[in-house]
């Protein structure tokens, strides 16, 4: 003990000497703050950091024995830097002098101006350079690019010569960023057995290229180039393992799944539990612009049962279904997620089309989603800040363009077989049966019991969709899918057409256009809809006088003389205008009476040839007796004469 108190002893004593030994040598220290310092202490304070200044070193005298270096200039740098930025490229690259030989090459192939026989030779020059190194410099960016010149310019025995050395490389190609585009050149100029041996060799690879977001796009490529055989076979592996591991299975002529499944007996479960690892990766990273993936969503969805159909749409609805609708398939799934969504993810998905709108309409299938939304969701007030506002803001140019105008003509005349092909009205009618069965069990479970039984064993035999039980962590929302909206269809189509103020904007658009819309071929279905009064007669009690405005600046048009028309044909000659007047003057005996007293009463013999005699039959031979009476006296003493010549089948009723 005693031994320990010594040493904690010695140690305290050296602490402190070391502390006067400090105090010592710095006399100047204290613990104390200073206020002010001295005059004589300014040397003892630090000075303020100054950057450090680039020595000039060509100034420093060489030591004896040493050579005397100049220094060098600016251009001498950066020639010496540029020097040593290349060496470092060519031990990093083993092509290197390679790339720069094609890279100078590739500027003279690819100019616009050069001459075929010039070029040729250019090209065979390269070919003959990268023949047997093509797979090495496939993917740089240099080489690639000159590949692909050579690709689409070469002979096709020169062509051969760069498959047959990329052949046993496709794969590894098909999900490189550069070799990517090289790929996509050689299946735009392959042959058909070519285009074939690439499509083998993607045989068991598809399901990991869709997940791939370079290798999806080689996928999708080559999927719109093939033929119907080839597509299924790139599809059937998507859709079961045996399909995958035996080609024979695949190659048959059934194209729908359910047909497939029926066929070749297969487990209704274990292709919807493959079918669900291939789908839900790619729709986690957002790979949903692919015509082959929205395919396989279409086929899942028609095999589905409703829990399962239910969480592909959840996922779906929101900004990703924009991405999809631009085709066939797309814009059907985009139609049953509007139909079978909830109210939550009807809202995503109309949110998720803001500022879209106006390109949506454009699209052919687009247009459709369009149509399809109008007409279904419930919240008028969420489509008509988010859809009608997009949409009036472009009017007259909807108004004129093919797909543009279908969803103002769906409000206007709802599923007109006049306005949307077979096809589309097939797409508009869409429903997934595992839904549409839930919905259906929901409101009749107490009164059709049995109904509903017999439904389920058709299920198990594979004619119709699977019914599952509602489970216990279903979401209310998720047992609420049921197709359409409850609100009354023309009560809906009242507040989006006219409270929207869309009817009034349109019958101002026909009003000012007039003559350019019954010239239009698109445009004169929208003015003939909107003169009408729509289906219905929808418009005529809210804006009946507009509609008045809108006859009487079609009568003036027809009232002027052919002299005044002389740039362009008359209305009343022109054909699209004139069968546009004529089926006005069949629907609207308001419209008959205001373009016979304002351009017609007293002038038909000079419109009793050409297309104009049309609309000058159209008085006598409408259903309405006080049109017919309006023209007879007129136009009876011209059919005597011979002057004007009615369709036998048509001759006027005799009201004698």
């Amino acid at each position: 003990m005693a031994a320990k108190k010594q040493e904690s002893n010695n140690k305290s004593n050296k602490r402190k000497q070391n502390a006067d030994a400090k105090a010592n040598t710095d006399s100047s220290f204290s613990k104390r703050p200073k206020l002010a310092v001295s005059k004589s202490e300014n040397n003892q304070v630090k000075k303020p950091f100054k950057p450090f200044k680039k020595q000039n070193f060509s100034k420093f005298k060489s030591q004896p024995g040493e050579e005397k270096t100049t220094p060098l200039s600016k251009r001498e740098r950066r020639i010496h830097a540029k020097e040593l930025t290349e060496a470092r490229k060519k031990r990093r690259k083993q092509h290197y002098t390679l790339e720069h030989e094609l890279a100078r090459l590739w500027e003279k192939m690819r100019q616009r101006n050069i001459a075929k026989e010039e070029r040729s030779k250019i090209i065979s020059e390269a070919i003959l350079k990268m023949k047997g190194k093509i797979p090495e410099i496939a993917s740089s960016h240099v080489s690639s690019r000159v590949l692909q010149t050579c690709v689409k310019y070469c002979t096709q025995a020169e062509r051969d010569t760069v498959f047959d050395e990329l052949k046993p490389h496709y794969l590894t190609f098909a999900t490189n960023k550069y070799a990517i585009h090289l790929v996509m050149k050689m299946l735009d100029n392959a042959s058909k057995k070519q285009l074939a041996d690439f499509i083998s060799s993607l045989r068991g690879h598809a399901a990991s290229l869709l997940r791939h977001t370079v290798g999806s796009i080689v996928i999708e490529h080559a999927y719109q180039l093939g033929n119907a055989a080839q597509k299924q076979e790139l599809l059937m592996e998507l859709y079961s393992t045996e399909l995958q591991l035996f080609k024979d299975l695949s190659s048959m002529k059934e194209s729908r799944l359910s047909d497939v499944i029926l066929k070749l007996n297969l487990q209704k479960g274990s292709v919807l539990r493959h079918m669900a690892s291939v789908i839900q990766p790619i729709l986690e990273k957002g790979i949903v612009d692919h015509s082959i993936i929205h395919r396989v969503l279409i086929e899942y969805l028609s095999i589905a049962g409703k829990t399962s159909a239910a969480e592909i749409i959840q996922q779906l609805s929101g900004p990703l279904l924009v991405r999809m609708i631009h085709t066939k398939d797309g814009s059907q799934i985009g139609i049953l997620c509007v139909k079978h969504g909830s109210a939550k993810e009807r809202k995503k998905i109309v949110k998720g089309l803001k500022g879209t709108v106006g390109k949506t309409a454009h699209f052919q299938y687009g247009s459709l989603v369009l149509a399809c939304i109008v007409s279904t969701i419930d919240d008028t007030k969420l489509v008509t800040k988010a859809v009608i506002r997009e949409l009036q803001s472009i009017l007259k140019e909807l108004v004129l363009d093919k797909n543009g105008r279908r969803p103002l003509l769906q409000l206007l005349n709802p599923n007109c077989t006049r306005y949307f092909s077979p096809d589309e009205m097939a797409s508009l009618s869409l429903s997934i049966s595992s839904l549409n069965a839930m919905g259906e069990l929901e409101i009749n479970s107490e009164t059709k019991p049995l109904k509903h039984e017999e439904s389920s064993v058709k299920d198990n035999n594979g004619r119709e969709v699977t019914m599952e039980k509602p489970d216990d962590s279903t979401s209310p929302e998720t047992l609420q899918l049921i197709e359409g909206g409850k609100k009354d269809p023309s009560i809906r189509r009242q507040e989006l057409l006219v409270g929207s103020g869309l009817a009034e904007n349109l019958i101002d658009i026909c009003i000012e256009n007039a003559g350019e819309l019954l010239r239009s071929n698109f445009g004169k279905e929208v003015l003939y809809e909107v003169a009408t009064g729509g289906s219905g007669g929808i418009l005529q009690e809210t804006l009946g006088d507009k509609l008045n405005t809108l006859h009487e600046a079609i009568a003036t048009l027809a009232a002027k003389s052919k002299s005044e028309e002389s740039d362009k044909d008359h209305v009343l000659e022109n054909f699209h205008s004139s069968r546009t007047i004529r089926k006005l003057v069949f629907e609207s005996s308001m419209f008959a009476t205001t373009l016979w007293k304002k351009a017609l009463k007293g002038k038909c013999e000079q419109w009793t040839q050409g297309h104009s005699v049309k609309v000058i039959c159209a008085f006598l031979e409408s259903s309405d007796a006080k049109v017919r009476k309006l023209a007879k006296e007129e136009l009876q003493p011209l059919i005597d004469s011979g002057t004007l010549k009615l369709p036998e089948k048509r001759q006027p009723a005799n009201e004698g």
